[in-house]
């Protein structure tokens, strides 16, 4: 009889030696120490990374107890590791004078990277709208790439959600169409979105004059600071009108903008040269306007009196 030993499969000395419980160890995703400068910014970050109070204040933590959430970021084919949620850790790990940082490394492709570095960055109480904006657009993007649609059940109908809706639901906002009229914002130039997050254009204006032509948003710029005003919903939408009509000038613009607004028309305003006449030189604004205030209110309740006799 021959013998069957070349069929049988002898086990590794690794198989001999590890447990099962130790080969699913290696699967599992583990914390490493990795040095700050082998981890680079997510591509297109939209997210702005500043050096304000909260900033120092997460410094200060990093300092004393180190950084407690590990970021995550995956392997870089140039060399490296790319971020993608942890970039503000990143950045105090830097201040706080350390020379790496926890961090879990994910081989993630683009769409799952991108909603994950959207997700973790939404969680944010104050976000700016130009921040929304692009990552709104970013995750709307690799939504789209990963099956446009998502089935949700609910107990009274059940539905599909699309790619924008998705994305209104994840990040709590109220619908979809919400979701693309802060994506539209990305249509704005620079100046005109910086303007947007400094609460210089209001939302609704900002969306109108969104469907300007570039040329078109640069020449506001230069008339709205001609004007020194910015543009009511009103006027914003005139202005997005006529420049659907191609009738957006200089001279469309100049007349659109030097209008006085509802709002200036129940203005009143007191110089304070003028002002300054009435009240000795140590008085402040405010002061000056209590005295005001309590001048007013003596004045109202002398015709009260004179009404009633």
């Amino acid at each position: 009889m021959k013998s069957s030993a070349k069929n049988v499969k002898l086990a590794s000395v690794d198989d001999l030696f590890t447990t099962e419980e130790s080969r699913a160890d290696d699967t599992r995703e583990k914390v490493v120490d990795i040095p700050l400068s082998e981890l680079h910014p997510f591509k297109n970050h939209p997210f702005k990374v500043k050096d304000d109070e909260a900033m120092a204040d997460t410094a200060e933590s990093i300092k004393q107890y180190g950084v407690l959430v590990p970021a995550i970021a995956r392997p870089d084919p140039e060399g490296g590791y790319e971020l993608v949620a942890g970039h503000r850790r990143h950045h105090a790990s830097e201040l706080a004078g350390k020379d790496t940082m926890p961090v879990i490394v994910r081989d993630l492709d683009d769409d799952a990277a991108t909603i994950i570095m959207v997700d973790s960055n939404l969680q944010r109480e104050e976000l700016l709208p130009s921040e929304r904006a692009f990552a709104y657009k970013m995750k709307l993007e690799a939504v789209k790439h990963q099956g446009a649609r998502t089935d949700l059940t609910s107990v009274q109908v059940e539905q599909k959600l699309s790619a924008r809706d998705k994305v209104a639901k994840d990040a709590g906002e109220r619908s979809g169409i919400q979701v693309m009229r802060y994506v539209r914002l990305t249509e704005l130039i620079p100046e005109l979105l910086d303007m947007v997050d400094e609460k210089k254009i209001a939302f609704n204006p900002a969306y109108e004059l969104s469907f300007l032509k570039p040329e078109e948003q640069g020449q506001l710029i230069v008339v709205m600071d001609e004007e020194q005003a910015t543009p009511s919903l009103s006027q914003a939408q005139r202005l997005k009108k006529f420049s659907a009509d191609g009738k957006l000038g200089y001279d469309a613009m100049s007349a659109i903008m030097s209008e006085e607004k509802k709002g200036d028309l129940d203005k009143v305003v007191l110089n304070s040269d003028v002002l300054k006449k009435y009240f000795p030189k140590s008085y402040t604004p405010l002061k000056m306007q209590e005295t005001i205030i309590k001048l007013l209110d003596q004045w109202q309740r002398k015709r009260q009196q004179q009404q009633e006799r």
